[in-house]
């Protein structure tokens, strides 16, 4: 097993660029495969969505929406401890974006002039769709991440679809885990046969204004394709993070971190960034035996994202200083950031592109996915640039309001109808100098 080691400054353009556009090239390739079944779900409604159920998943579903009976069963037979640990993790998440609450102004406005304010409304969005996927396991966190923002926020229509198990049923714990934030509208559709069923609703699934939630390629194409009907939110597809690290970070430890999110799937992006030539040969001479002691399933997505392959995003990237890491790391823009040098806590204001950063050998990966409050549900495939992390506000909106009296009128009438005069819009200017004062 070897371990993709790039000299970036060395490395063929082409491998940079696949290492650089990662998983977006997949979403590409099914943009095609998304788009029949996103008018079948339109035509047909429920009937797509049990049928491609049977199709996917093997999974025969009779009802759509979970029952209360199903709630009530999850939450039985659901382990102790692990419903002990979703309670502790969500009650961070839930703490953190209550304290975003609180810093949103439901309305504000100042005097601009006298006589002429201007100011905003807030107020949460109608209806959002949230996507909690399943493919490579069961996810509760992404459904707290997800659910307890946009209920905090206010948002009175509130649906969460998922992809069912092979049983038909919805696992145990997103079931609870909705429970707990609120949520009683979980539907058993996942893929981009559910994100169509938000988009134009059917029968069972209500219409969703937005959806949020990061998912498969398929996903991704379908949000892509349907971006004209709804908001299709974040950009949040398959996994992919850089350690940034210096010669002071424990080598053993870096191994962990890289391959924390490799194991998402193999068209994860894992990436050990670093000028460190000791600590780049060291990870990539003991990360094969790490690999080997993971089960096989997990074994074998690890060896490929971090292998030597036309398909593979993962790798180890030697630069030649701390700023070029720096600087490979602003470019890329990647999901997770962990930032493991001396000193890191002075860096920040240099890592400009990142869903997240956690600073330090102790806040692992696994801290910020699960349980620090901070949301996981970040911008992948370099989205970072322009995209936020999930909070509060990807469930609110903004309304501009203003609002003038005679004088504000008055003062600001002649440079406004100057303006719409050489805009050659003479209604506009007529709706001032004409009007009954």
């Amino acid at each position: 097993m070897s371990i993709a080691l790039y000299n970036w400054n060395e490395t063929d353009q082409n491998i940079k660029t696949r290492i650089m556009r990662r998983s977006q090239s997949d979403i590409d390739a099914v943009t095609k495969l998304v788009r029949p079944i996103i008018e079948d779900v339109r035509d047909n409604g429920d009937e797509a969505l049990i049928r491609y159920a049977k199709k996917f998943e093997g999974a025969t579903v009779t009802n759509i929406k979970a029952s209360v009976e199903e709630f009530e069963r999850a939450e039985a037979n659901l382990d102790e401890d692990l419903k002990a640990a979703i309670k502790k993790c969500a009650a961070n998440v839930d703490k953190f974006h209550v304290e975003q609450m609180k810093r949103v102004e439901d309305r504000w406005m100042i005097e601009i002039e006298p006589g002429v304010w201007a100011g905003e409304q807030v107020s949460p969005i109608d209806s959002v769709g949230l996507y909690v996927p399943r493919g490579k396991g069961a996810f509760p966190s992404a459904l707290y991440m997800l659910a307890l923002p946009a209920r905090i926020a206010g948002v009175p229509n509130i649906s969460v679809i998922t992809p069912p198990t092979s049983d038909g049923s919805i696992d145990d714990a997103t079931l609870y885990t909705a429970k707990l934030c609120g949520i009683d509208n979980v539907y058993k559709c996942g893929g981009a046969q559910g994100i169509a069923a938000l988009a134009y609703g059917t029968e069972t699934v209500p219409k969703a204004r937005k959806v949020l939630g990061p998912g498969s390629p398929y996903v991704a194409a379908a949000k892509r394709l349907l971006s004209d009907i709804m908001d299709a939110g974040m950009p949040a597809g398959p996994s992919e993070a850089i350690v940034l690290a210096d010669g002071s970070a424990d080598p053993d430890n870096t191994i962990l971190d890289v391959l924390n999110e490799a194991e998402h799937g193999m068209d994860s992006g894992a990436l050990l960034v670093t000028h460190d030539k000791d600590l780049a040969k060291y990870v990539q001479e003991n990360m094969p035996s790490v690999i080997a002691s993971l089960p096989e399933k997990h074994r074998d997505i690890c060896a490929h994202v971090m292998g030597i392959s036309e398909t593979s995003y993962g790798g180890i990237i030697l630069t030649n200083s701390l700023e070029e890491s720096i600087a490979f790391s602003n470019e890329y823009a990647p999901e997770h950031l962990l930032l493991k040098t001396n000193d890191a806590d002075n860096y920040l204001d240099q890592l400009k592109h990142a869903g997240e950063i956690l600073i330090g050998e102790y806040t692992a990966f696994s801290l910020g996915n699960y349980g620090t409050g901070v949301n996981h549900v970040l911008p992948t495939g370099a989205n970072a640039h322009t995209y936020s992390c999930t909070s509060v506000w990807d469930f609110l909106k903004r309304t501009s309001i203003s609002k003038c009296d005679k004088q504000g009128f008055e003062s600001l009438k002649d440079a406004v109808c100057t303006i719409t005069d050489y805009e050659n819009f003479p209604a506009h200017g007529e709706a001032l100098r004409r009007r009954k004062v």
